[in-house]
Formats: C-alpha cells, structure tokens, sequence
C-alpha cells in the first residue's frame, strides 16, 4: 500500500465530502454505510467518524474486513480502500434527546471512530481500471 496514494484518497474524500462504508456480516450478506469525514490516523490508518446504524456495528463485531470508497462523480476519480478494522470508538451518544428522537429509535444512536488498517489501495471509477494496485 502507497501512503501518498492513501494520502491523495482522504484528501479527495475531505474534498467530495462523503465515503461510503461497506462491510459484510458472518453470513457474507453485505452492507453500506455513508460517513461524512474520513482522516489519515497515522501511516497506513485511517479513521472514519459517523453516527453508523447497528447494521454496521454488528457486522464488525464479526467479520472486521472493510471497503472504504471515496468518488468524485464530476471527474470520476476515486479509490477503493480494503483493509481490516482495528478499533472502535464510542465518540458521542444520543438516547432520547428529545421526545421525538425517543419514540423513533429503539437503541441509542452512538457516534463511532473507526479505525481501520488499510492493506490495499485501488482506483474506483466509471471508466475502465484494474483492481491492482499500483
């Protein structure tokens, strides 16, 4: 994995301002999460803050391999980011805020880090491209 090009990928993410998360329970059933901030922890870490649904949560208490991708739709320019998640960290916590966040969610709403060791970098676009990294 090429830390410029990890570099290069939270700075398009920054840029386009989303990442979409995509794990996989026991069973390989997949799922897709969307993040607003994606940042470089240290060389080769990224961290991944967001208000994940307990789909996402779930998933990673039993397969900790993760996809990461950031897109710029207008140039179609992206990365795929694959790697394994390392830690979770509870940031914030909502339960019953107000009257109307209780009576529509059945669990707390929890803020979370992610924390994810990324093995492989790879473009991700429309227009032809391999899965090699470069």
């Amino acid at each position: 994995m090429k830390t410029a090009t990890l570099e290069t990928a939270v700075e398009l993410a920054n840029k386009v301002g989303y990442v979409f998360v995509s794990t996989a329970d026991a069973n390989n059933w997949p799922h897709v999460a969307v993040a607003r901030t994606m940042a470089l922890k240290e060389p080769g870490r990224i961290e991944v803050n967001e208000w994940f649904c307990p789909g996402t949560m779930s998933n990673l208490q039993t397969n900790s391999h993760v996809s990461v991708v950031v897109w710029d739709a207008k140039t179609d320019t992206g990365y795929q980011l694959l790697g394994d998640m390392e830690h979770v960290i509870d940031i914030g916590m909502i339960d019953g805020y107000t009257p109307d966040m209780k009576s529509k969610f059945l669990l707390p709403q929890i803020k979370s880090q992610l924390i994810i060791r990324v093995n492989k970098v790879t473009d991700f676009k429309r227009a032809p491209h391999t899965d090699v990294e470069e």
